[in-house]
């Protein structure tokens, strides 16, 4: 029998072979449309931190047995969508390890994967790719006096600058008051040492600016209720961070157009995004007073119990924190939270919702349509029917979205009608990223979890770009065309 004779393999068909893998690989990746990447960085790092909560043992204090598969991928869902919705308390179940994993999370959910891929690479003198500027800079049409190129370096340096300043304020007012406490404490019965007042600091300026609501409290804020310097730093890293990135870089170029003796016209997007932030705060505040002075803040002097009304119009767009228990306040405080939590901060930012100027472009439509007129305009600006048309499907969209899951939950859960008021609350919250809750959460069902991680995801990475992910080419019209017109009666 011969023996078998192998053929020699050269090295020109070891690197042709190379070169072919190469270029399936690079063939694959460049089929991946900007949507799906983004969806697919939250969802990597979703996995990442659900691995880590789920086993990682010091990441939970007194020995503590790690958190079950949903409750750790809820955790995990809940931090990188800066939500703020918890399982278990945050400032006992976990170690200072799990704190810190939590804070990572939230900040890199907060920023968005693809911020620190663009700034990493400028960092080391590269040059963004189409993809990543398709991301960063789906706003282009709307704001076009931004260079977008350098938009993301700017969103790190912005939020370091405010985080920073957070964190030395809120460090400077609770240094002072743990040292001048009895038994040095942080407005609670537990002692606390010096560095852990920094950490505390450090958690609550990231989680305010990120709009995540994860607070190393029990009672989240509830004990800084006549601590008015400490809610105001709250607030000011809350609007500051619910602003978008997009208004806060024009806001600082028509700084630096004044300073220069210049002109600046600000774009139609940042002034409705300003003007709505200013009409929602100061509509929200006057109401919870009324609202709420003889009931969750009765016992309080008076200027407190301005300052907390503030905050309460504060903190659902989409912050979290709570300085009232929700399950002790009136039902019109309730429905009006969850008002507020609905309509959320603005585009671009680390807030959730539906968005300020996507509620105000139907509003602006209705008054319009009210006056006779055909166009939707404001401040001598026609803005876009496209526009209008969209904005009125994402609210439609995002309304239908909650309603059903809405539905599923009450209908899951299977309690009285009591708790609807509950499950409804949870479930907006949940969809605008907003965390705060009627101590409903840990008691939910593995279904009902469920939906609410998916209500978390969908809330964040936004109904557009879900939309257009889900939007296959190969069905798209290759012209435009249209069926004979025929009208419906409305009204």
């Amino acid at each position: 029998m011969s023996p078998v004779r192998r053929r020699r393999v050269y090295k020109w068909e070891l690197d042709s072979a190379a070169r072919t893998r190469r270029a399936t690989v690079q063939t694959a990746w460049e089929q991946i449309t900007p949507e799906w990447l983004f969806l697919g960085s939250f969802l990597a790092v979703i996995l990442i931190g659900t691995i880590g909560l789920r086993f990682v043992p010091f990441f939970y204090a007194d020995e503590r047995a790690p958190l079950g598969l949903v409750d750790a991928l809820f955790t995990a869902t809940s931090a990188v969508c800066v939500t703020g919705l918890i399982v278990v308390d945050t400032a006992t179940y976990f170690s200072v390890w799990g704190k810190l994993w939590l804070l990572a999370l939230i900040q890199v959910g907060g920023l968005g994967i693809i911020t620190f891929t663009t700034f990493l690479i400028a960092a080391m003198g590269g040059r963004p790719s189409l993809r990543q500027e398709a991301i960063t800079s789906g706003s282009r049409e709307a704001v076009q006096n931004i260079n977008y190129r350098g938009l993301a370096r700017h969103v790190i340096l912005f939020t370091l600058l405010f985080e920073a300043a957070g964190f030395v304020l809120l460090s400077a007012i609770w240094v002072l008051q743990w040292a001048l406490s009895e038994g040095g404490t942080l407005g609670g019965d537990t002692p606390v040492g010096f560095w852990e007042v920094l950490g505390h600091a450090a958690f609550h300026s990231v989680s305010a600016f990120c709009n995540a609501g994860f607070s190393t409290f029990s009672d989240s804020v509830i004990r800084f209720q006549n601590w008015p310097l400490t809610l105001g730093c709250l607030m000011s890293l809350i609007v500051v961070g619910g602003l978008g990135f997009l208004t806060l870089e024009e806001l600082y170029m028509s700084f630096k157009a004044r300073r220069a003796g210049r002109g600046y016209r600000m774009s139609l997007h940042s002034k409705v995004v300003l003007g709505m932030t200013a009409l929602l705060l100061l509509g929200a505040w006057p109401a919870f007073a009324a609202l709420e002075w003889g009931n969750s803040l009765s016992g309080m002097p008076a200027w407190a119990k301005l300052v907390n009304a503030m905050f309460m119009g504060v903190t659902p767009r989409t912050a979290g924190f709570n300085n009232i228990n929700y399950v002790q306040a009136t039902v019109g405080s309730n429905f009006l939270t969850i008002l507020l939590m609905f309509i959320g901060g603005a585009p671009g930012s680390t807030a959730g919702g539906l968005k300020v100027t996507t509620v105000a472009l139907p509003a602006l439509m209705a008054w319009s349509r009210i006056r006779g007129r055909q166009v939707t305009g404001l401040l001598k600006r026609t803005v876009p029917e496209e526009t209008i048309q969209r904005a009125v499907g994402l609210v439609v969209l995002g309304f239908a979205l909650v309603t059903g899951c809405i539905l599923l939950i009450v209908i899951s859960e299977g309690s009285s009608p009591e708790r609807f008021l509950d499950y409804m609350f949870e479930a907006v919250s949940a969809f605008d990223t907003v965390g705060l809750s009627r101590d409903t959460t840990p008691g939910l069902s593995v279904f009902a979890k469920l939906a609410t991680i998916v209500l978390m995801f969908l809330g964040r990475v936004g109904l557009p770009t879900v939309a257009s992910a889900l939007t296959v080419a190969a069905y798209r019209p290759m012209g435009e065309f249209r069926y004979a017109q025929e009208d419906v009666v409305i009204g």
